[in-house]
């Protein structure tokens, strides 16, 4: 699926009463509404770096994200789920979908639950081969996070 169909789809995108839009001329793109509880907030936006086109999807429920990053495609990648577990409030994070060889998108994940305080999950196709693009997703992915007000206030 090329970076235009991709676009288009996602531009038709409806969740409840709320419709994901899109810029036009491939400028960053994403729809912000006002969440109240029980409703599902979506956000979807690209960014181009040199030679990589990177797709992203947030979908905020109540009580959990789930985070699509794309590389080029469309394809849905590795799979991972992250939350805190008890007794010590640390992170699990496990593998739904995708080999475990391949922990891209795992330490992303794991991550982001420290960051927001909710679970996490997270699809993600970035090649394994290539920890800067890795980096560099999971940071414009933060920025729109915390743009969106997801990010827990930190404690002192």
């Amino acid at each position: 699926m090329s970076s235009k169909e991709l676009e288009e789809s996602l531009s038709e995108l409806q969740v409840g009463k709320r419709q994901v839009t899109h810029g036009e001329n491939g400028e960053n793109k994403s729809v912000q509404n006002d969440m109240s509880e029980g409703e599902v907030q979506v956000s979807c936006f690209t960014e181009d770096l040199h030679d990589v086109t990177l797709h992203f999807q947030i979908v905020k429920f109540s009580k959990q994200i789930y985070a699509w990053i794309g590389c080029n495609s469309a394809k849905l990648g590795h799979l991972y789920a992250a939350a805190t577990t008890r007794p010590n409030n640390i992170v699990s994070v496990t593998s739904i979908l995708g080999g475990t060889s391949d922990n891209t998108g795992s330490s992303i994940a794991r991550r982001l639950v420290l960051k927001t305080g909710l679970n996490i999950v997270v699809a993600c196709n970035i090649p394994k081969d290539s920890p800067m693009l890795e980096a560099t997703a999971e940071r414009k992915l933060t920025e729109r996070l915390a743009s969106l007000g997801y990010f827990r206030p930190r404690e002192i």
